[in-house]
């Protein structure tokens, strides 16, 4: 049984749209599997944004610890080491509701600050900045959280 002409001719452009629909597929995977590699716009990037986030909020949180996920942690160590020990800061907790706008060296956070599992602070926005090979709360987003408290940081002057 022999083809008819128009036959062969829709097969060949059901393959042509076939083979550029499998191209545009490949092209398409190609960007995203790009994309998720080590790039900070991943979910893994999101995923430790808030990680850290929480972590840098815990009472419990080694002030050490604390110094590492801030923006120029040292340059904070006097307050965070102060802070630490005072009974009120341990009852801190954070709750990270969205990042996002994440780009190769920041990103928004949306979160709560808790306080004894109580909210304290609503739907605050915050930045977080990577730095050091390392996603940290940003020392502009501390220093807005200490003007709230009336605490004045020489750190905090040039951020």
């Amino acid at each position: 049984m022999e083809s008819a002409p128009g036959h062969q001719a829709g097969l060949r452009v059901l393959r042509t749209h076939v083979s550029a629909r499998r191209i545009a597929t490949l092209v398409a995977c190609g960007v995203l599997l790009g994309a998720c590699g080590s790039s900070p716009t991943t979910p893994s990037a999101a995923s430790k944004i808030s990680s850290n986030w929480v972590t840098f909020f815990n009472g419990a949180t080694p002030a050490a610890t604390k110094i590492s996920l801030l923006q120029n942690g040292s340059e904070f160590a006097q307050i965070i080491d102060a802070q630490s020990s005072m009974p009120l800061a341990k009852s801190v907790t954070a709750a990270v509701s969205r990042v996002s706008d994440i780009t190769a060296s920041t990103a928004s956070v949306r979160y709560d600050l808790l306080l004894g599992g109580t909210s304290a602070l609503s739907n605050q926005l915050g930045r977080s900045v990577l730095q050091s090979g390392s996603w940290k709360v940003s020392d502009a987003s501390f220093c807005v959280l200490l003007a709230l408290e009336q605490v004045t940081v020489p750190a905090c002057a040039a951020s």
